[in-house]
């Protein structure tokens, strides 16, 4: 194979045309160019509103097809048929080579302000960073928008933009460029407020008329105040007596966070495969697991006796070093290295399998959890985080559109 050309000490020529958009403008410009016979060096076009600008860097003409000056006066005379403007800059050589410790930073506006995106832009250059590009990943039901950057390394980006992002009360994510960004094939998640906007034990409180003391331990030990395990006991003793037909009811009940199926859907079509680990139910994970499609899941199991619940759980403790613990299981089981995984979460006991995951993201989370997890998400739609992954809502609605026609589920 032939070496790339390399264009270090050649004279070039960065043509930039901007105006009202039409079809025919690429085409055009690069047929008045090719008159020169130049060679095409970089090409970017960007249309936002209806108003194109396009740039190409080319060699200047040789001197058997014209002279620059030629080639300057053919452009803007086109330029000015097509209602456009033109600007020629001469120069040398290519692009300058972006610099090492490249990142991504997905930032979630709800919405986003030119003030936090000035303090985002300014405490990127701070670190040493220099912004390469900017675009738009979706407008609904967040504007998402990411920054490619170069020049600095991604665990300082992100310990800088922390502190903007909550400061403006804005999402930031920042994740390391490169290939392995595009081969994470595992998402795993937390149930309860996570994949569901319930506590499933709060569910079942109700039913046995102890919601107030169930949901005081359940907010206790989400914050950390409290061993998730004996937490767990102590709650679960509070529905001893239940009827087993209970469980069917609190199934019913359960709905699932906006956006949970369009995340899923997504990601199973890309190929990921999908876990959740509870420390809630397996009477209710199972049924989500077939309805959803999910690849994993695990929980714990509320033991039935004589049709009543008895008040213990029975099997493998699910706690924070359990999910954990699963979440390495499921990787090994998928084949998926620990470092393209995603794990997703909302309490203290979540922490363990966030901070194991390659991307851990606090989903509405505690702020114990905001603070130690690697980014986090604070609107109320779990497909946000399909755009942490360089995802786009126009791929995603494509996908719908060829797969499921009509309206996408949420």
């Amino acid at each position: 194979m032939a070496p790339p050309p390399s264009y270090a000490d050649t004279p070039t020529l960065l043509v930039k045309i901007f105006g009202k958009d039409r079809p025919g403008i690429t085409a055009g410009l690069f047929d008045t160019l090719a008159a020169y016979a130049v060679e095409v060096v970089d090409i970017e076009q960007l249309v936002t509103r209806g108003r194109i600008t396009l740039c190409a860097l080319v060699t200047s003409p040789n001197a058997g097809t014209g002279t620059e000056g030629e080639l300057r006066a053919t452009v803007h005379s086109w330029a000015e048929s097509m209602g456009m403007t033109a600007e020629i800059i001469s120069g040398t050589g290519d692009n300058r080579p972006r610099g090492t410790g490249r990142s991504h930073v997905t930032v979630l506006g709800h919405p986003l302000t030119a003030e936090s995106t000035a303090a985002i832009a300014a405490s990127i250059t701070a670190t040493g960073g220099n912004i390469d590009r900017i675009f738009r990943l979706a407008k609904y039901p967040v504007l998402a928008v990411e920054f490619d950057v170069s020049g600095t390394e991604t665990s300082l980006l992100r310990t800088s933009l922390a502190l903007e992002a909550a400061k403006y009360g804005v999402d930031v994510a920042v994740v390391a460029s490169g290939l392995q960004r595009r081969a994470q094939r595992l998402v795993v998640m937390d149930v309860d407020s996570t994949l569901i906007q319930d506590e499933v034990i709060e569910l079942f409180a109700v039913h046995a008329g102890c919601e107030a003391e169930v949901a005081e331990v359940t907010a206790r030990a989400m914050r950390g105040e409290l061993d998730f395990e004996q937490s767990l006991h102590a709650r679960v003793e509070l529905l001893g007596g239940l009827d087993a037909s209970v469980v069917d009811k609190v199934r019913d009940a359960v709905r699932l966070t906006p956006g949970a199926r369009t995340l899923i859907r997504t990601l199973k079509r890309l190929g990921y495969q999908v876990g959740v680990v509870s420390g809630g139910f397996t009477q209710v994970t199972d049924v989500l697991r077939d309805e959803l499609g999910l690849d994993f899941a695990s929980a714990n199991t509320l033991e039935i006796v004589d049709g009543k619940l008895t008040g213990r759980v029975t099997g493998e403790i699910v706690d924070r070093a359990g999910k954990a613990r699963l979440l390495r299981r499921f990787a090994a089981e998928a084949g998926v290295p620990l470092a393209q995984t995603v794990a997703i979460g909302d309490g203290a006991n979540d922490l363990d399998m966030l901070n194991a995951a390659g991307l851990g993201v606090a989903f509405n989370a505690k702020p114990v959890v905001r603070e130690k997890a690697h980014t986090a998400v604070n609107v109320p739609f779990l497909d946000t985080v399909l755009y942490l992954l360089g995802i786009t809502r126009e791929e995603v609605e494509a996908a719908d559109v060829d797969d499921e026609p009509g309206p996408a589920q949420v």
